[in-house]
């Protein structure tokens, strides 16, 4: 059994996460696991909101709430629409839990003992008007790489540039709109990243195997202009985690607290640490995930993520791991995802647009947008979410494909056989030819799975769906049955344990279909199969079964237009 654990990039705290950002982290990273559980792997799958920084006090003021109650309220929000999307985490942690409180000041005292942080003397935008200093966030401008607009004083969101406020070409604060803003004196932490970075570009060129995208940032960040940077460590905000060396005060930074960008990877090991206080268990349970001198040696890690979160899961936080000097469990595998855009323009959670995960489950159940999603993940490019490409794959893969081979089979063996597995009749060539044919289907679609390649895997295992239905007009049960009933009842045993395979392969895609279909057939419990062969015989003949409703209901183009006219504009 193989040990793997997953992480998922923590969502901001700010308000519900739209469909762009539930396919670039969260998504991929529960098929993922559902896979390798239903692989029969130990699997420790953990997400959590990263609740500090500029935006989560901008989210509580426009709310006008307490920023601490503002995000409890919002966690339970997102933990909620999580389990609407099914997605299957081992814990669903907070980045302002006591446990990444602790374990952040830890490390960075580990660094400070290293020589890895130094203090700065540095300028930051002061706003008159706000009568404070304005971290990143609070200032907004236009970028002076692409030219877009609304750049944020920390990163262009259109370009991904790195950026500081002072950058910006007519910036303002994002408090009040002010431009009456100046550079004023201020002291901070910066993390000393240009001393690691022969050590982060080692391990990095170590990684042969990780994506383009992934590499080919973090390569851009080592090496572009300057090269590495040092990076600012610390904020001048009141929410967020003190700044401490440990559990002792830091002279000169009384009343500022850790950039988020610091302690949001950070809660990745302490999630784990909530997880094992959360289900009574010890701190050995999660060291065991985490240290490799307590037993993480032989896990698994990989990591999923946008592509605009890669430096930091590339750079800035492997500089904390290595630099701590501590036995931590680095990443193997990084998946990053590029953008899926919205029916001609951006999603977007700051503006409004687009559709979000609670609109989603509004609409529809969880595995349509589950399907269309992964179906068509944003891998090798960007991709776009339009209504009429959402509307054709649900109707042709779910509802014409599997929904109606499912269907068709049960109605036709209840009105013949009852709701019982037929006996009765041999297996012939089609049935070896359509074994032969699945058993090479299912090595493609598990290599692809391993891969993480999701397009791909959604492909062969629709492809294992249309080998199904081609099987069955081939075989046609109900023209057998005029002449030959026991041939009949051979095909339709055949087709009943191909609805609990279609099951268990879909599992990790579609998992409420896939536990409707289990259940129909009276097979909860089902394991991934050795072969195909044997899976087509697990429903013996006498076996009971019940006709499920209607797995999936087609899309009208009623339903489309009304759909495209709703989300048209931006959510308020």
């Amino acid at each position: 059994m193989a040990r793997i654990l997953i992480t998922s990039a923590i969502p901001y705290i700010n308000g519900i996460k739209h469909l762009g950002n539930l396919v670039g982290s969260q998504l991929p990273a529960d098929l993922y696991a559902r896979y390798q559980r239903g692989r029969g792997n130990e699997v420790m799958f953990l997400c959590a909101t990263d609740e500090h920084g500029t935006p989560a006090e901008l989210a509580a003021a426009k709310a006008g709430k307490p920023v601490a109650e503002y995000c409890a309220e919002m966690w339970a929000v997102q933990a909620e629409i999580a389990k609407g999307f099914r997605l299957s985490f081992d814990h669903f942690g907070r980045s302002s839990s006591p446990q990444n409180h602790k374990l952040t000041q830890h490390l960075a005292g580990k660094l400070y003992e290293a020589g890895l942080i130094r203090e700065v003397d540095d300028q930051q935008m002061y706003s008159k008007a706000d009568g404070r200093f304005l971290p990143d966030r609070y200032v907004e401008g236009t970028c002076p790489n692409c030219g877009f607009n609304s750049a944020r004083g920390d990163q262009c969101d259109n370009c991904t540039k790195q950026l500081d406020p002072v950058d910006l070409i007519n910036p303002r604060s994002t408090i009040s709109g002010s431009t009456d803003l100046e550079m004023r004196p201020t002291k901070h932490l910066f993390l000393c990243q240009s001393k690691l970075k022969d050590q982060l570009e080692a391990w990095i060129d170590s990684k042969a195997d990780w994506p383009v995208l992934t590499t080919s940032i973090a390569k851009k960040w080592l090496n572009d202009g300057d090269g590495l940077q040092d990076r600012g460590i610390t904020r001048d905000l009141d929410w967020g985690i003190p700044v401490k060396r440990g559990d002792e005060d830091w002279p000169g930074m009384e009343g500022k607290v850790f950039y988020v960008w610091f302690d949001a990877p950070i809660e990745y090991i302490a999630c784990a640490a909530e997880w094992a206080e959360a289900n009574g268990k010890t701190d050995a349970d999660w060291e065991r995930w985490w240290r490799t001198d307590k037993g993480a040696d032989d896990v698994r890690y990989v990591q999923f993520m946008g592509k605009d979160n890669v430096p930091f899961h590339t750079l800035s936080f492997p500089a904390t791991m290595i630099g701590s000097g501590e036995p931590w469990k680095m990443v193997d595998y990084i998946k990053s995802f590029n953008y899926l855009n919205y029916d001609g323009g951006q999603f977007s959670t700051s503006r409004g647009r687009g559709v979000f995960m609670d609109q989603a489950l509004e609409i529809l159940p969880a595995d349509y947008w589950r399907w269309w999603l992964l179906s068509h993940a944003p891998e090798s490019s960007d991709s776009e979410f339009t209504w009429e490409n959402f509307q054709q794959s649900v109707n042709k893969d779910l509802a014409d494909v599997l929904g109606n081979f499912v269907s068709r089979v049960t109605k036709f063996c209840r009105s013949k056989f009852g709701e019982v597995v037929p006996e009765g009749g041999d297996y012939g060539d089609q049935e070896f030819a359509l074994v032969a044919e699945l058993e090479e289907k299912l090595e493609a679609y598990e290599a692809h799975m391993e891969a993480m390649e999701i397009r791909k895997a959604a492909a062969e295992l629709r492809a294992i769906w249309v080998a199904g239905n081609e099987y069955l007009q081939a075989a046609a049960p109900w023209a057998a049955f005029k002449e030959d009933p026991e041939r009949a009842a051979a095909i339709v045993r055949l087709s009943l344990n191909l609805i609990r395979l279609y099951a268990v392969l879909s599992e990790p895609f579609i998992p409420d279909a896939s536990a409707t279909m289990l259940a129909a057939m009276n097979a909860d419990g089902a394991g991934w199969p050795n072969s195909v062969g044997d899976a087509l015989a697990v429903l013996e003949a006498g076996h009971e079964f019940t006709v499920p409703d209607v797995l999936f209901a087609k899309i009208s183009d009623e339903d489309r237009e009304g759909w495209q006219e709703r989300f048209a504009g931006t959510r308020t």
